[in-house]
């Protein structure tokens, strides 16, 4: 799939928690796998950050599901960005897909994401609707499942580390892998902050998961 860069108009931004939204811009052609991410930046500003692309292959725009952080300048800014104005995007990049034998044979896919690390597994999971899958979402309260109603609810998990009542498993999704059987036969799929990331590794391989069925990637 042959790189590319294009400049795009913001169609809208959604916000989904106070410091959390969806910046969705015109696709105007831009070709990508599930899983991969592009790079977005102001013309003229040199600011530029890498995004995990949050839409399905089919839909006719593309999604972006970012955390406004601090210090975080492009994130600020492209919050208050106004519908029509231009953006810029290079890309896909990334190799974090799904191969098309796995959804074809029905092998299991095991998500494990944390906060906006679930990007890439939203993309992936509305572009297969036949896809086999688990996922698993750590977040610090409830409301921070972003979008959960787009997965199947006897498949989605929600880690929680808070006290409220009322959010599935309590605790951190390296926890649940913890206390929980694994399917050794199931491909992994890991995405969020590096620690949990390396944590998470390290309790599959240690429950005899083979390290060629454990792909990762480092959100933030």
């Amino acid at each position: 799939m042959q790189n590319k860069k294009i400049q795009s108009k913001v169609l809208s931004i959604k916000n989904l928690t106070e410091s959390t939204y969806i910046l969705r811009i015109e696709r105007n052609g831009f070709d990508f796998k599930a899983g991969q991410y592009l790079v977005l930046s102001i013309p003229d500003e040199r600011k530029a950050r890498q995004y995990s692309i949050y839409s399905s292959e089919n839909d006719d725009y593309i999604e972006l599901l970012i955390k406004e952080v601090n210090p975080g300048e492009l994130s600020h800014e492209l919050k208050y960005l106004k519908v029509g104005t231009k953006v810029q995007i290079s890309g896909p990049f990334g190799y974090f897909i799904l191969h098309d034998e796995v959804v074809k044979n029905k092998q299991h896919v095991f998500f494990v994401a944390t906060g906006t690390g679930i990007s890439p597994f939203r993309s992936i999971i509305l572009s297969n609707p036949e896809l086999d899958y688990t996922m698993l979402h750590g977040v610090r309260y409830k409301y921070e499942a972003y979008n959960k109603e787009d997965y199947t609810p006897e498949r989605f998990v929600l880690c929680s580390s808070s006290k409220e009542n009322g959010t599935g498993y309590k605790g951190r999704v390296t926890d649940y892998l913890k206390e929980n059987d694994i399917n050794k036969k199931a491909l992994y799929y890991l995405c969020g902050n590096s620690a949990m990331v390396d944590e998470a590794t390290e309790i599959l391989e240690e429950k005899g998961l083979s390290p060629d069925n454990i792909k990762t990637e480092v959100f933030f």
